[in-house]
């Protein structure tokens, strides 16, 4: 699947489906425990009453049982398990003290004498069958309810069981609940009375019926919903896609992807795009001026030394070979610099040499034995920065090449420490470089002499290359006004760790 949209609406179905799932489940469970104990409610008030008048000492056969009508059976069993009464039309039970639902004789001990009315066929002296006694240990093996005391009915709250019954051919689940009581003649006895699930049956099954109908049509509206809106939302993106598309096949960086009205990401992502666009043309365009300022720069020097070349062989003895020497090591210089901003612009990583440079001043200074006005060193000995030291050597070659052109009688070179950086600064004492063009001469091939010889002013990549090499090795490289008045470029490198 690999629609974003279609991943978007399958992901927020499959959330929302499991959540429905997991809502269903919880409205049913509290659902039903509720309407369970509602019903425990029910047999409880009729487990009480009835457990109220037999300790009242109304006899077991005497008491007000619920009529088949209002589906509340009742079965009231000794502590031997015999059955003493039973409410009408109970033809079935399970889940009490005991499955039989023919009342029985109660004991000699009991204080009751003669059979229980409609009950003449009763085992004799009230005995309970086997039967009877193994379906009252199998039914409630955990009745561990003290006995009241004589005339009370149990303090204790009642238990509760789930079982069935069949009341009038009617067999439906109840829930029971088991009270004791005992009467003045110390006889005790369990009263069990239900109250039917059906309300709680029916209950469930019809909110889950309508949750088994109702889950799948919401899940298909929220996958709709969800796809419909995503596309919406999307359709910025397509635009976007469409023209970078265009934007890719014309190779015109002109143009610009749409920015929705939006304050969102798409938006966001549309801004950043056209600001990466303009970013690139500005890349191509200062690539296409680089490759053509290049190409004007070589062909001064190449032109120069073809005519020399040409007239001494037409004419050796007026072969300038000064010049062409000039013109060559020119060229080569520039070939040098065109190859080192290459190199840069790869994106190559300088070394990780630690440098002394206030050595590395002191040995470059002393190598300059022809320049025009002779450069003084004031540097503070052991300030050490890390780096290539090819390429920062080329850096303060470039800057003395540069005051040395502008310097009219004073060129100072000096080290010092700033903070966590060190610094290295050139300074003239020539006419400067006016403020507003500070960050213009860090351009490449730019020149603001451009009425001067190019022989003598160079290509104008000394100054780029400087500061390129500069914030390769994490460092600046700034221009301002010296002491004397003339400009002073300060190199700032971080210092090496100790």
């Amino acid at each position: 699947m690999r629609s974003v949209r279609a991943r978007a609406a399958l992901g927020a179905t499959l959330v929302v489906a499991v959540a429905l799932v997991a809502a269903g489940l919880a409205v049913l469970l509290v659902l039903r425990s509720n309407l369970i104990d509602q019903a425990d409610l029910q047999a409880e008030v009729t487990a009480q009453d009835l457990a109220s008048q037999f300790a009242l000492d109304v006899p077991a056969d005497k008491l007000e049982l619920p009529d088949s009508d209002d589906e509340r059976p009742v079965q009231i069993v000794d502590e031997d398990g015999r059955v003493l009464a039973v409410s009408d039309q109970l033809e079935a039970i399970s889940g009490t003290g005991s499955r039989s639902v023919a009342p029985q004789r109660p004991s000699p001990s009991a204080g009751g004498a003669g059979p229980v009315a409609g009950q003449d066929d009763a085992p004799a002296d009230g005995a309970s069958t086997d039967d009877d006694a193994a379906d009252a240990a199998e039914d409630d093996p955990d009745d561990d309810t003290p006995d009241p005391g004589r005339g009370e009915v149990s303090s204790d709250d009642p238990r509760f069981t789930s079982g069935a019954a069949t009341v009038d051919g009617e067999r439906a689940d109840y829930r029971f609940a088991a009270v004791k009581a005992t009467n003045r003649a110390q006889q005790t006895v369990t009263v069990y009375a239900g109250a039917p699930l059906t309300t709680e049956q029916d209950a469930v099954g019809t909110v889950r019926d309508a949750m088994l109908v109702g889950f799948p049509l919401l899940i298909v509206v929220v996958g709709s919903v969800t796809w419909l809106v995503t596309r919406r939302a999307l359709k910025p993106v397509e635009g976007i896609r469409s023209e970078m598309a265009a934007i890719t096949a014309s190779e015109d960086l002109t143009r610009r992807v749409p920015e929705p009205d939006s304050r969102d990401e798409v938006a966001r992502l549309a801004r950043t795009t056209n600001e990466t666009l303009s970013a690139l043309e500005a890349s191509v365009e200062r690539q296409r001026r680089f490759v053509a300022d290049a190409s004007h720069e070589l062909r001064s020097p190449i032109a120069s030394l073809r005519t020399q070349l040409e007239v001494g062989a037409a004419h050796p003895e007026l072969l300038d070979v000064p010049g062409a020497v000039a013109d060559t090591v020119r060229l080569q210089q520039l070939a040098a610099d065109l190859l080192l901003l290459a190199r840069l612009d790869a994106g190559e990583r300088p070394g990780r040499s630690r440098l002394d440079l206030a050595a590395l001043v002191r040995e470059e200074v002393s190598q300059r034995t022809g320049d025009r006005v002779p450069a003084s060193v004031d540097a503070v000995e052991g300030l050490e920065a890390e780096g290539s030291r090819g390429q920062l050597t080329r850096v303060l070659g470039n800057l003395l090449d540069n005051a040395q052109r502008h310097a009219r009688e004073a060129v100072a070179v000096s080290v010092r420490r700033d903070g966590d950086r060190v610094v290295l600064a050139v300074a003239d004492d020539g006419d400067g470089v006016p403020e507003d063009e500070r960050e213009r001469i860090f351009e490449r091939f730019v020149r603001l002499d451009d009425a001067r010889a190019r022989d003598d002013g160079g290509a104008g990549l000394g100054l780029a290359i400087a500061r390129d090499v500069a914030r390769r090795h994490g460092g600046t490289l700034t221009v301002g006004r010296s002491p004397a008045g003339g400009a002073l470029f300060e190199l700032a490198l971080p210092a090496a760790a100790s």
